[in-house]
């Protein structure tokens, strides 16, 4: 790759105290037409004045000191590499307030960032076109020419000229709408002033939609706004935003700052929902929800994202990261309350126990490769702040945020963060900053201690000995850092600051002793704990660290795994702790089989969850031998039980948690080729496609799955139909992702060209393709070539952006030939995406240990698998 020139911010001689824009967008010619008159402030005499500006043409530009001559620019001299124009004047701007007037013309392209065009069908079947935005982290310049970096903030007044017939939104309210002169079919809408704010949290949207609209208690409106005819759809969103409002406010003690919030659905979204002040955009299926036509797990994803959007009204957008290196805080804050949130509106979700399976562990899997990075990561050019939104600055960041939490907490955290709130309002602040008020208010170490886990990557396992000395038990514990490929035994080992809790059979809710462990080692002693008890390091599995116990306490909590003594949390905690050990050899991976039987009895959906994942894992690695079929059966075997127990059917009184929990199983036995799942699922998939009995959203998944696994080109014809049908994206989202489990490899060959066929919006290409590489050896194989065939129209679609590394890491993280790694490795070097660069590595990293993994444990797996089955001799 040629070395990119050093990247510089823009200089500080100049800069906008309020921007002053006027935009017309032409929905028919996909361009816009921009005036500027920007309000700036020259800090030094100058005769230049750069600023960020890409895929924008500027006509005129000049600048009026206040009370003085308009002086036009003399020269525009872009620097596209940069993303910067440098207007040139023909005398010195002297220091003082001026405006600047840009007129300029742009395209409203198909990226699905910066100021873009959005596709969708009106009730009628015409195919129209809406405008909207996506500016974080550095598309703004690509609206408007402005100095696009989080630090410089402005207000803004915007005006859109709209077709009449057309809603248009902004941040703020509107305050005036009259015909535009020109035209009698435009007007002109100006909204409010917005409160001083970072670039690219301002937003338009200018398209066809209904609304739903209510007040939350704190005096707010708000609106969901949906495509047009299913308002009733934004229902469900509109009272979790409405309850979650004042949750915030209460939580932060600081009221939302604007008189209005819109949360709208777009139909090409790249990202999941974005969280411009006042004007929340989200992908449909993160929004919309159906009554008759949603699953629970749809409403779940659709209350996270409401709660996690909302936060950044406060944690990101009233109090702004300096630079980019600090996204992880507000995205890792944001992603860690939006639990705390819908724990606090839906109790019956258990989610915080669903967040160490989804976020946590995912964190940890990640965390313990070489290629992964410190939360903390320098960042510079723009291509290389896509590349951190990513499940490090998320998940971990969450969990470290979590960890933190529950050292310090909750009187002393919310303190802190009101404090940090309060001080850094319409500013912006860095990780150190919030260390400082939450030290400030629980009197603890909180900057060193934080240090240890945001600015070096990795994490510890904590290895744990114990002994017993009459009514006392007394541990040894010490530390070294966690690697996918084995424990780091170097001399330059890393260490933590490890806040570590412990708790007993005694009272396994209840936390005995709570230690910082600052060192490699130290041995702690539990007075009153008898010989017949065990210990738990990490009661809630809060910390973010792995466990390795002695085989005499293992042996000791199993049991509490049988009898459901253990929490559910720790039983998880558990079970992902000696898997993953397991991939970096440091146990065989038989020991985690046997463990696994022991969850005969759990009632537990998160933790079948984790288990039914981990398996998932476990059965792709396995598809690489020729006893694939025999880890099926052990699927089998597991999850007959409590199939058994559930039912097809939901019973009276039954919850959100059931209702997952069936899906997931019935799903499992289905996959794994179990006859009576998969007869009845037939039956019933019949009866869905004639129209006689429609399944209940809830089981939808599950009989697609199960049918075209073991389906023909009928079965695909007939789910390409549905899709077809469909009138909701979230239905045509399910069936997007199950696809892939078809067998026959010319019916996977058509699902691959589906994928990039008209019928599939370009931010859902990525997960049918990935459908494919995650079902089956030839999926993989298959996907995988797809993939460097399509390479150019992929690459082109999603541009560096986040989604063309998911896309690299679905296709190709499931396989375990070493020279796969080198041929994935090559291929990118031919073919560079230096937005993927990172996931590139840590894919061939993955690839290796799984080759490595399969070499050390098959045989013993295959064994083990074989003498279970053997008839008792």
């Amino acid at each position: 790759m040629p070395e990119r020139r050093p990247f510089v911010r823009l200089p500080t001689d100049v800069y906008p105290v309020n921007y002053g824009l006027c935009l017309k967008p032409d929905l028919i010619d996909f361009t816009f037409e921009g005036k500027l008159e920007a309000l700036v402030e020259v800090t030094q005499g100058t005769n230049q004045i750069v600023m960020n500006c890409a895929d924008i043409d500027i006509l005129t530009a000049s600048f009026v000191p206040d009370g003085a001559e308009e002086i036009n620019a003399t020269g525009f001299n872009y620097q596209n590499e940069d993303e910067k124009v440098t207007l040139s004047f023909p005398s010195s701007l002297q220091k003082g307030s001026g405006t600047l007037k840009i007129d300029f013309v742009g395209e409203l392209n198909d990226k699905m960032k910066g100021f873009y065009r959005s596709k969708y069908t009106t009730p009628a079947g015409e195919v129209r076109y809406a405008a909207v935005t996506q500016f974080e982290a550095t598309d703004a310049r690509r609206a408007f020419p402005c100095w696009d970096e989080p630090a410089i903030k402005a207000t803004f007044d915007i005006t859109l000229i709209v077709p009449k017939d057309r809603v248009a939104l902004s941040n703020m309210n509107v305050i005036d709408q009259k015909p535009s002169p020109d035209d009698g079919n435009l007007v002109e809408v100006t909204f409010a002033t917005t409160p001083v704010m970072s670039t690219y949290l301002v937003a338009f949207v200018i398209g066809e939609y209904d609304y739903v609209e209510s007040q939350s208690s704190d005096g707010i409106t708000v609106r969901v706004y949906t495509p047009v005819g299913k308002a009733e759809q934004g229902k469900f969103a509109l009272e979790v935003a409405t309850k979650t409002l004042p949750f915030y406010k209460d939580y932060f003690d600081v009221p939302y700052p604007l008189p209005k919030i819109d949360l709208i659905a777009i139909a090409d979204f790249a990202a999941g929902a974005m969280e411009n002040w006042g004007l929340v955009t989200y992908r449909e299926t993160a929004l919309l929800i159906d009554p008759k036509n949603s699953c629970s797990s749809s409403r779940q994803w659709v209350a996270l994202v409401v709660g996690h959007e909302l936060a950044h009204q406060w944690f990101g957008n009233l109090v702004t990261m300096e630079w980019w290196t600090h996204l992880w805080l507000n995205e890792g804050f944001a992603s860690w309350i939006e639990y705390l949130c819908v724990d606090h509106c839906f109790p019956e979700y258990d989610i915080w126990t669903q967040f160490v399976s989804a976020d946590y562990t995912r964190a940890l899997d990640l965390d313990a490769l070489d290629s992964s990075h410190p939360i903390e990561v320098n960042v510079g050019h723009p291509s290389e702040v896509d590349e951190i939104f990513d499940a490090i600055s998320y998940s971990k960041g969450a969990s470290v945020i979590r960890m933190l939490h529950n050292y310090i907490g909750d009187k002393d955290f919310r303190k802190g963060m009101n404090a940090y709130l309060l001080k850094f309002q319409h500013k912006n602040a860095s990780t150190e900053d919030l260390w400082d008020c939450l030290e400030q208010a629980s009197g603890k170490p909180i900057a060193a201690v934080m240090g240890s886990w945001t600015k070096q990557m990795g994490f510890p396992i904590i290895v744990v000995d114990q002994e017993q000395q009459g009514d006392d038990r007394i541990l040894k514990i010490s530390q070294k850092k966690f690697c996918a490929s084995g424990p780091h035994d170097g001399e330059d080992c890393p260490s933590w600051m490890v806040p570590i809790s412990i708790c007993t059979s005694e009272d396994p809710k209840c936390t005995k002793l709570k230690v910082l462990l600052d060192r490699p080692e130290t041995t702690i002693t539990l007075s009153g704990v008898g010989p017949d008890q065990w210990v738990k390091i990490n009661p809630g599995t809060v910390g973010f660290y792995r466990i390795q116990y002695s085989s005499s306490m293992l042996e000791s909590l199993l049991p509490g795994v049988r009898d459901l003594s253990l929490p559910p949390v720790d039983r998880l905690g558990l079970q992902n702790d000696l898997f993953s050990l397991s991939r970096a050899g440091m146990i065989n991976t038989v020991e985690v089989l046997k463990l696994m039987e022991a969850f005969i009895n759990e009632p537990n959906y998160t933790v079948w969850s984790d288990l039914s994942c981990n398996l998932g894992v476990l059965s792709s690695l396995l598809s690489h031998t020729d006893f694939h079929e025999e880890i099926q059966e052990f699927i089998r075997d597991l999850f007959t039980p409590i199939g058994l127990t559930l039912g097809w059917d939901s019973k009276p009184g039954e919850g959100h948690l059931d209702a997952l929990l069936r899906g997931l199983v019935l799903g499992k036995l289905g996959k794994a080729g179990h006859k009576p799942t998969l007869e009845e699922a037939r039956r019933r998939f019949k009866d869905h496609a004639e129209g006689k009995n429609i399944l209940p959203a809830d089981l939808r998944s599950p009989v697609y799955l199960t049918v075209l696994k073991h389906g023909d080109s009928t079965t695909l014809d007939t789910m390409l139909k549905l899709h077809k049908q469909a009138d909701m994206q979230e239905e045509k989202n399910r069936i997007e992702r199950v696809l892939g489990a078809i067998s026959a490899p010319d019916l996977i060959q058509k699902v691959l060209n589906f994928a990039l066929s008209e019928d599939v919006r370009p931010q859902d290409t990525v997960s049918v393709i990935g459908g494919v590489a995650g079902s089956s050896k030839q999926g993989r194989k298959a996907a995988w070539k797809f993939v460097k065939d399509n390479w150019e129209e992929l690459y082109n679609r999603y541009q560096g952006g986040f989604l063309i590394s998911r896309l690299i890491k679905l296709t190709v993280d499931g396989f375990a030939i070493d020279k796969i790694a080198a041929e994935v490795k090559s291929f990118f070097e031919s073919h560079p995406a230096p937005a993927a660069e990172r996931t590139v590595q840590q894919c061939c990293e993955n690839i290796l240990l799984n080759a490595a993994w399969l070499k050390r444990d098959a045989d013993d797996i295959h064994h083990y698998l074989q003498q279970r089955k053997a008839p008792p001799v």
